[in-house]
């Protein structure tokens, strides 16, 4: 089982790193790292195992956050309407993104990252992604085409950043953090305005 202790910080050089394609068919190994991830992720929304074993909630996490140099990810989050997305992604490929963007009001966390950095990470607002899915029940591995938008879309370019060895505050605008672009707006959830 992970633990907070698991996941290296910001500090680590290996987090600066390149992570290789996964091999196919997935090897036992792997499969387990990816459901470990995965396991990690539903165990934070446990309010009772957050404060026995005090681990750090989060709505992502990639292998390399493990120190795992694999193109691996996993998901779990809610989007604006409160419905739950669940992805255990293998080799994704980034294939088209949209000229919109889009970002969070109250910027990006990160569960490798304990420092508080402000300003805004304008990412697309819609995607598409190649990439394999491992089913967390039946264990199948298959290949699809993702399309994601807002929030969603986010989480993923988050995590596919870790991939290549790039953290959310390498895009915060150094000289003018809460710049916003023109074709920038909001992830508004359900029940926030917008204001």
């Amino acid at each position: 089982m992970l633990l907070a202790k698991d996941i290296i910080k910001d500090d680590n050089p290996d987090l600066r790193r390149l992570s290789v394609p996964v091999e196919l068919p997935l090897s036992e190994e792997d499969k387990n790292t990816l459901l470990s991830m995965y396991e990690y992720l539903q165990n934070g929304y446990d309010e009772d195992f957050v404060k026995k074993y005090k681990i750090r909630p989060g709505v992502g996490l990639a292998a390399p956050q493990i120190d795992i140099l694999k193109q691996m990810f996993a998901i779990l989050a809610f989007d604006e309407k409160g419905e739950d997305h669940t992805y255990l992604v293998i080799n994704p490929k980034i294939i088209s993104s949209s000229e919109q963007l889009t970002y969070l009001k109250q910027g990006e966390g990160c569960l490798s990252i304990d420092k508080v950095y402000k300003g805004y990470i304008h990412r697309a607002a819609r995607l598409s992604a190649k990439c394999h899915l491992l089913d967390p029940v039946t264990h199948e591995v298959k290949e699809t085409t993702l399309r994601l938008k807002g929030y969603i879309a986010i989480v993923f370019q988050h995590e596919y950043d870790h991939l290549f060895g790039r953290l959310f505050y390498d895009h915060i605008n150094k000289t003018n953090p809460f710049y916003v672009p023109s074709n920038s707006t909001p992830v508004i959830f359900r029940g926030e305005d917008d204001e």
